[in-house]
C-alpha cells in the first residue's frame, strides 16, 4: 500500500510518500509543492492544486492522510491556510483518494511517542524510521510524519477490523 502524507500550507505544503509491505514501511518519495508569495490568492491555489495533481498522478498512493490546521493567532493567516488546506483535501479527494486527517498532537505522538514534540524531534524521528528519506525539507519531514501516523493507526485498524470512526474513539 502506497500513502501520502500531506501537510499544507500555502507558500510550502509538504509531501511524503511511504510504501507498507507486510510489517515494513519504505520511504518513497518526498517534496514540496510551492507558490509564488507575490501572486494573487487564487494562482496559489491554483499552483498548489497542479503540484498536488502532479505528485499523485506521478507516484500513484492508494490513500492520503493530511494534518488538520493548526489555528494561528492572526486571523487573516488562519483563513489562508484553511484555504491551503481545502485545496489540499480537494487534490486528494479529486484523485478518487481515501483521506485522513489527523490533528498535530495525533502525528507527534505516533512518530516520537508524545504530542508535544518539537519539529526537530519530529524530524529527527522521520530520519530514523525512514533512513533513506534524508536529506529532506521541514516541510516534507512533516508530511512523512502525518504518512506514518496513518500507516500506523491504518495497520491497528486493519488488524482489529475497526473502522476508522471506532479507531477515533
Amino acid at each position: 500500500m502506497r500513502l501520502l502524507g500531506l501537510d499544507p500550507g500555502l507558500q510550502r505544503t509538504g509531501w511524503g510518500v511511504i510504501v507498507i509491505q507486510g510489517n515494513a514501511i519504505h520511504f518513497h518519495a518526498a517534496g514540496v509543492v510551492a507558490s509564488d508569495p507575490r501572486s494573487p490568492l487564487a494562482s496559489r491555489l491554483d499552483a498548489l492544486y497542479r503540484g498536488l495533481d502532479e505528485v499523485v498522478n506521478e507516484h500513484r498512493p492508494d490513500a492520503a492522510a493530511v494534518e488538520e490546521t493548526v489555528i494561528n493567532k492572526n486571523a487573516a493567516s488562519s483563513l489562508k491556510l484553511g484555504q491551503a488546506r481545502g485545496v489540499v483535501l480537494l487534490a486528494a479527494a479529486h484523485a478518487g483518494l481515501p483521506v485522513t486527517e489527523y490533528a498535530s498532537k495525533t502525528v507527534k505522538r505516533a512518530v516520537v511517542g508524545t504530542g508535544g514534540a518539537q519539529k526537530q524531534q519530529v524530524a529527527m524521528m522521520v530520519r530514523t524510521l525512514l533512513p533513506s528519506s534524508d536529506p529532506v525539507s521541514g516541510d516534507a519531514a512533516d508530511a512523512l510524519a502525518v504518512a506514518l501516523c496513518h500507516a500506523h493507526y491504518h495497520t491497528t485498524q486493519t488488524r482489529l477490523g475497526l473502522s476508522a470512526a471506532e479507531m477515533a474513539r
